[in-house]
């Protein structure tokens, strides 16, 4: 007897996603979670991408976090006290959410949990740590510390970092590398007048010679501030003698503050070998570990939820074969060393490993003040976006839009396959923007000129749309780049599949994009 479809080990902000959006389509859920209950102490992952917050919007929670949170668009970059750079994050669309916001995890949890509570396919369950996990063919058994066991079609792990012991029950490699450097970081509440909607990032300030310090504003006259610390830093010893007060006090002067909490970090880039192993996926910091520079962490876990859920979502309905469940590793796998590569960049450029480093990097950063082409190598952290599928299984080719590879810092490729579909205003029955129609099933927007497809004989869900109705104004077409004839297939997750002009090639793509789906007969 299954207790639910889905069984989700983890109940952080990832696994959160994955259970919203698994129930979004109709599958059950059972969340388990070996603490007791919540545990809202720290800011842990502060920002939350725009992209992210779209999908949280298909759950009911992406507009409310956007607005309890501190809404900032421009990064600022210093080297000692000489600001070298400020970067004002670009959107191909026109996106109702600000690039980033800065809102604890701590309160996201707390409205995910509120969305969750709403939901009668999650089942939550606290003070289940899950020690054990078992499968066959047909199902995945964990069993717990209570002594208890969930069956399931299938599992997502989102047990966060430490998940030592079932990432080896799996037979997963974890692989990488650990930095010797150290971050402190605070949570303080001050009254820093200018400071609140700008993310700072100072290079070697004199309060931190030769080391990083990075402050981030947060809602409710809060920030977080990050300095880079040697590796036998002792937070203790600091705040007995005092130097901690200093510490906070050479940034903020003379203002009166508060910390509200304080811990001390050794960053990791880390990636699981295997992103499916069975019935079994992983997702979020169980998959993979990287420096928070650039806000790839959770951002990321966000996507990998998305990712798992519509494919388990296709599976269990019948609509695609468990092979799909592949193509989670292997979109999300690439993702994950796309996002060790960037961090990992920006690390060695923060902690060099060796004097000729160190020296090259000084002189990146003297030169930056005055040589606007040596901004573009003074590294501060790339912050995230959304991984681009043009090399998945499940993309088809388009070579009149070829992918010219990562673009410059703060901008985005412009659209085609295996492109994240942009936002922007459409006139239809209950949706104001073009991802609100983008996440029931696939759909084909179809250009102004297009034959509408007979997509009939698709055994899974598909919308057909044609531009004159949604888009008057052109303002779609425009954005995409549509050419005269052309129909665009777009994935559950609102990433383009295939650009076609014709429908047996529509359906071929969208056969490849669901992993090789059964015939109609067979379903």
């Amino acid at each position: 007897m299954r207790d639910r479809s889905v069984a989700v080990i983890g109940n952080g902000p990832v696994g959160q996603t994955t259970a919203l959006l698994l129930a979004r389509w109709g599958i059950p859920v059972v969340l388990l979670d070996g603490r007791p209950a919540r545990d809202p102490v720290g800011s842990k992952a502060i920002c939350q991408q725009r992209d992210v917050l779209d999908v949280w919007e298909s759950v009911g929670a992406g507009r409310r976090i956007a607005d309890e949170g501190v809404t900032w668009s421009t990064a600022r970059t210093f080297h000692r006290d000489t600001e070298l750079f400020a970067l004002t994050l670009q959107d191909a669309g026109t996106s109702v959410f600000p690039p980033f916001v800065n809102i604890s995890q701590s309160r996201v949890e707390e409205i995910l949990d509120e969305k969750i509570a709403e939901q009668p396919l999650i089942d939550v369950r606290w003070g289940h740590r899950v020690t054990r996990i078992e499968q066959d063919a047909d199902a995945v058994r964990l069993v717990t510390d209570t002594g208890a066991s969930v069956v399931a079609d299938y599992a997502v792990a989102c047990t966060g970092a430490h998940c030592e012991d079932l990432r080896r029950s799996l037979g997963v490699r974890f692989e990488g590398h650990s930095f010797d450097d150290r971050f402190l970081i605070c949570d303080i509440r001050a009254d820093l007048p200018g400071w609140a909607r700008e993310r700072r990032f100072w290079f070697d300030p004199v309060w931190n010679p030769g080391r990083q310090v990075l402050i981030h504003p947060c809602p409710d006259s809060t920030f977080r501030i990050d300095w880079q610390v040697p590796g036998d830093y002792d937070l203790a010893e600091e705040e007995r003698s005092g130097a901690l007060h200093e510490r906070v006090r050479a940034i903020v002067g003379e203002a009166d503050y508060e910390i509200l909490w304080k811990s001390v970090y050794r960053f990791h880039s880390r990636v699981a070998d295997r992103l499916r192993v069975g019935r079994v996926l992983l997702a979020g910091d169980c998959a993979h570990l990287m420096s928070p520079f650039g806000a790839r962490g959770l951002n990321s876990g966000v996507a990998d939820a998305e990712n798992a859920a519509w494919k388990l979502a296709y599976v269990l309905r019948g609509w695609a074969d468990e092979s799909l469940l592949d193509t989670y590793h292997a979109e999300r796998h690439a993702a994950a060393v796309e996002n060790l590569d960037v961090t990992t960049a920006t690390m060695n450029f923060l902690v060099p490993h060796n004097a000729e480093q160190r020296a090259l990097r000084e002189s990146v950063l003297v030169g930056a003040a005055t040589d606007p082409a040596l901004r573009a190598r003074v590294d501060s952290g790339r912050f995230s976006e959304p991984f681009w599928y043009v090399d998945s299984p499940l993309t088809t080719p388009d070579v009149t839009r070829p992918f010219a590879g990562r673009p410059p810092r703060g901008q985005v490729p412009p659209p085609g396959p295996g492109i994240l579909v942009p936002d922007v205003p459409v006139s239809a029955p209950g949706a104001t923007r073009l991802r609100e129609l983008l996440r029931d099933g696939f759909c084909v927007l179809a250009a102004r000129d297009a034959e509408l497809p007979d997509v009939s004989s698709v055994p899974w869900p598909v919308r057909v749309v044609s531009l004159p109705k949604l888009d008057p104004d052109g303002v779609v077409s425009d954005t995409l780049g549509m050419r005269r004839g052309e129909l665009w297939l777009v994935r559950p997750d609102a990433y383009t599949a295939a650009v076609v002009t014709e429908t047996t090639s529509l359906l071929e793509a969208m056969r490849r994009a669901v992993g090789g789906a059964p015939t109609p007969a067979s379903v």
